[in-house]
């Protein structure tokens, strides 16, 4: 073969493979903003699939109307607690703003005398407020003119917050598409996988699809769970907007073992602020019940239907969020999952050349003991 290998054709191969490349780094180019939205959307399709096959199969709707439904849906379930969260967030803002200014207006700024009893940095609050309260006038004008001079930053975080709401926008787009097409897609997906790799990336696909659905569910019920029975220790605890630290417990809850910073902050400031039997029983609610939660679902959804040690995806959760961000929490666990699995086929291809001694014939001089020289 190596003998067939003239000039022109390794040339020709040569321009070939540039060209591809060229080609792979323009299309990376093009697409690279919408990777992450694409994947929010493939997670979100593939573990709400069967819903969509509900109205497809058992309604008999057509495909377009089907995937409608799914993503409008969904829609919904993300958008309503967002604008909720986002205009409770407002008015809570404006009204410490609002409150903070008048404070300083009149002279009269505060801290719990907790704060102020605290070592070291006690003595330096003090006079802080001390100072602001002597001069209020001073102390706003100060304020109006640091607030000038990082303006810069609260265009950083509008950019930020436009850009989140525009790959959210472009994630349930795609979401349509991924619930009208996924079965073709995923189709030729693995045929192209198993031209390549052969018919052992069907356990792998399957694989795949067993964790993302497992770490999904379990990552995704622990965290409405726990976030749901953090909300009714707000609510009876008296914390301030119930709705959005519950909302927040739920986002934070997504992490695990996050939920305790979630409530055991806003016990804290419970305490700080002079409400110590609620904070005491906000925080005594949050390690018998509340944590208990995360002790059991997770484990029992996740290890349970992967057979995947839970430190495993412990490890590709919290490792998947370093590395890709949010979205990582799934992606982290899948990756681990599938190099688990490549893992256990080659042990179990390469048992006996790994764990069985080899055998040895003994002659009949080396079976019998050996005989001392005093015999």
């Amino acid at each position: 073969m190596i003998e067939n290998w003239t000039k022109e054709f390794i040339i020709q191969r040569l321009l070939a493979i540039t060209l591809l490349v060229v080609l792979f780094v323009l299309c990376f180019q093009v697409i690279q903003f919408f990777i992450v939205p694409a994947l929010w959307a493939a997670i979100l399709a593939y573990v709400t699939f069967p819903v969509y096959n509900f109205f497809y199969e058992k309604v008999k709707l057509s495909p377009n109307v089907s995937a409608a439904i799914m993503t409008m849906s969904i829609s919904l379930m993300i958008g309503v607690p967002l604008v909720i969260g986002v205009f409770i967030l407002q008015q809570e803002a404006l009204s410490l703003i609002s409150n903070l200014i008048y404070r300083i207006k009149v002279g009269y700024l505060d801290v719990p005398d907790s704060v102020k009893d605290l070592p070291i940095v006690g003595q330096q609050v003090k006079d802080v407020l001390w100072r602001i309260n002597k001069n209020p006038e001073g102390t706003l004008e100060t304020f109006r003119l640091w607030v000038q001079s990082h303006l810069y930053y609260g265009k950083v975080a509008f950019d930020v917050v436009f850009s989140g709401l525009a790959k959210l926008g472009m994630a349930l787009m795609t979401l349509f598409f991924f619930y009208r097409d996924g079965t073709s897609l995923v189709r030729q997906i693995r045929q192209a996988l198993r031209n390549i790799i052969g018919n052992r990336i069907d356990g792998y696909i399957d694989s795949v699809g067993t964790t993302t659905r497992a770490v999904v569910y379990g990552i995704g019920l622990t965290a409405l769970a726990q976030a749901l029975l953090a909300g009714v220790g707000y609510y009876f605890s008296g914390a301030p907007s119930p709705i959005l630290l519950t909302i927040i417990t739920f986002i934070i809850a997504l992490i695990p073992f996050g939920t305790p910073f979630a409530w055991g902050a806003v016990s804290i400031w419970l305490m700080s602020q002079g409400h110590t039997t609620e904070g005491i029983g906000l925080a005594l609610w949050g390690v018998l019940v509340i944590s208990w939660v995360d002790n059991l679902i997770r484990p029992i959804v996740i290890s349970g239907a992967t057979k995947i040690p839970f430190i495993i995806i412990f490890i590709g959760v919290l490792g998947g969020l370093t590395a890709f961000g949010f979205v990582g929490l799934f992606i982290g666990p899948v990756v681990l999952a599938i190099g688990l699995a490549v893992w256990r086929e080659w042990i179990s291809q390469h048992k006996n050349e790994i764990f069985s001694p080899q055998e040895i014939e003994l002659t009949d001089d080396d079976a019998l003991p050996p005989v001392s020289e005093s015999q």
